[in-house]
């Protein structure tokens, strides 16, 4: 039953019309400023989990990462492989399938030693060695820091795009170029951290869960590790 609450020569109602009430209150901020909020949120933050996709240099790698200062472990997918991550320190693991680390081009008369030292490879934790191109090519997919900073940037003029839902949280849309240089949803619960991301140009789409939940990294046996020193095989 509604009542009627008389406070001074205030006449009060119920319900309200504010979608921003009860909330963080960044929904009321500009886009600008909501940005800024969310990035300081999400810089501040111990650990968080992303999941989705990641369009680059015409590549396209499905991830589920789980992240913090120290490190990250996770999966990706990319061209029909998937293979898992983990990294402590400046210490990572890469561990796949066989058919991962098979030769596949059809080049060269050794396809059958190739095929076994694969089949030695599989399952295992295969330390990468910070002189070999896939370092590089897959450390950032570990790095919270990096991945955070590359990812929630929007393109073109900012502005807000009302009220949504992500995963039962009340969020605010922001987006760059009126869409077109991607979207971003923030948490209007608690802290305003970054829940879902439409990347520019078709480049992805990422949910972000998880912030500041605490997970262990842990190394792999010594049994379930095979380090080759200075390079991999060509994989």
């Amino acid at each position: 039953m509604c009542a009627l609450v008389v406070t001074g020569t205030v006449l009060t109602g119920c319900g309200s019309d504010d979608p921003d009430a009860g909330t963080n209150g960044v929904g009321k901020l500009p886009a600008e400023q909501i940005q800024t909020k969310t990035k300081a949120a999400a810089e501040s933050a111990d650990t968080v989990r992303l999941s989705g996709t990641v369009v680059t240099s015409g590549r396209t790698y499905k991830l589920d990462m789980q992240l913090k200062a120290d490190g990250g472990t996770g999966s990706v997918t990319a061209e029909g492989a998937t293979f898992k991550l983990l990294r402590i320190g400046e210490k990572l693991f890469l561990k796949a399938d066989a058919g991962f680390w098979s030769h596949e081009d059809g080049k060269g008369d050794d396809k059958g030693s190739d095929t076994a030292a694969a089949d030695k490879l599989d399952g295992k934790f295969v330390k990468v060695p910070q002189g070999d191109p896939s370092y590089k090519k897959f450390i950032g997919f570990t790095d919270k820091d990096v991945l955070l900073e590359s990812l929630l940037t929007l393109h073109g003029d900012l502005a807000t795009d009302g009220h949504h839902e992500q995963s039962g949280t009340r969020t605010i849309r922001v987006t760059g170029g009126d869409g077109a240089g991607g979207t971003l949803d923030v948490s209007l619960e608690g802290k305003p951290y970054p829940l879902r991301l439409e990347r520019a140009g078709g480049a992805g789409t990422l949910t972000f869960s998880g912030w500041g939940k605490p997970f262990e990294l842990a190394a792999p046996a010594k049994d379930e590790t095979v380090d080759y020193g200075k390079q991999l095989p060509t994989s």
